[in-house]
């Protein structure tokens, strides 16, 4: 086999890797991100931050600001933020109607703080934003839900 043929099929293998990799969907994304053995205590969580107008926009400066969330869900919550396009999976779709119903603000709190094995989600209390602040981001994110 000449180079040509070589670094041909050494790019198409190379190409194919990059599109398993870079921006891969997420293959079920309603899919639970918190372990089996942690899950009861995590749905049990209850958002202390009453949903409000008030809680929502202090949500939405932290997702856009601090708490750098948009970096990966972007800025409509729909998980296309310049930094996820090249994760695998991709992150969270927060405009998924479905996924909002299905988890509860624990499970939600539980990724926040802990992050998400498997993903490119990190652990982001307390080391960047507090409790606090992870839920009134889950009541903005929450609104990203426009009908369903």
């Amino acid at each position: 086999m000449g180079y040509f043929s070589k670094f041909l099929g050494i790019s198409a293998a190379l190409l194919m890797l990059s599109a398993t990799v870079v921006g891969a969907e997420e293959k079920d994304p309603l899919k639970a991100r918190v372990p089996a053995d942690q899950m009861a205590d995590a749905k049990a969580m209850k958002n202390p931050i009453a949903s409000s107008p008030e809680s929502i926009a202090k949500g939405k400066a932290l997702f856009e600001g601090k708490g750098t969330c948009f970096n990966c869900h972007g800025k409509d919550g729909n998980g296309q933020g310049e930094a996820g396009k090249v994760l695998n999976p991709s992150p969270r779709d927060f405009t998924n109607c479905k996924f909002h119903k299905k988890r509860k603000d624990g499970e939600l709190f539980w990724v926040i703080k802990n992050g998400s094995a498997g993903t490119g989600m990190i652990s982001l209390t307390p080391a960047i934003i507090t409790e606090e602040e992870a839920w009134m981001i889950i009541n903005y994110e929450r609104t990203f839900c426009k009908a369903e």
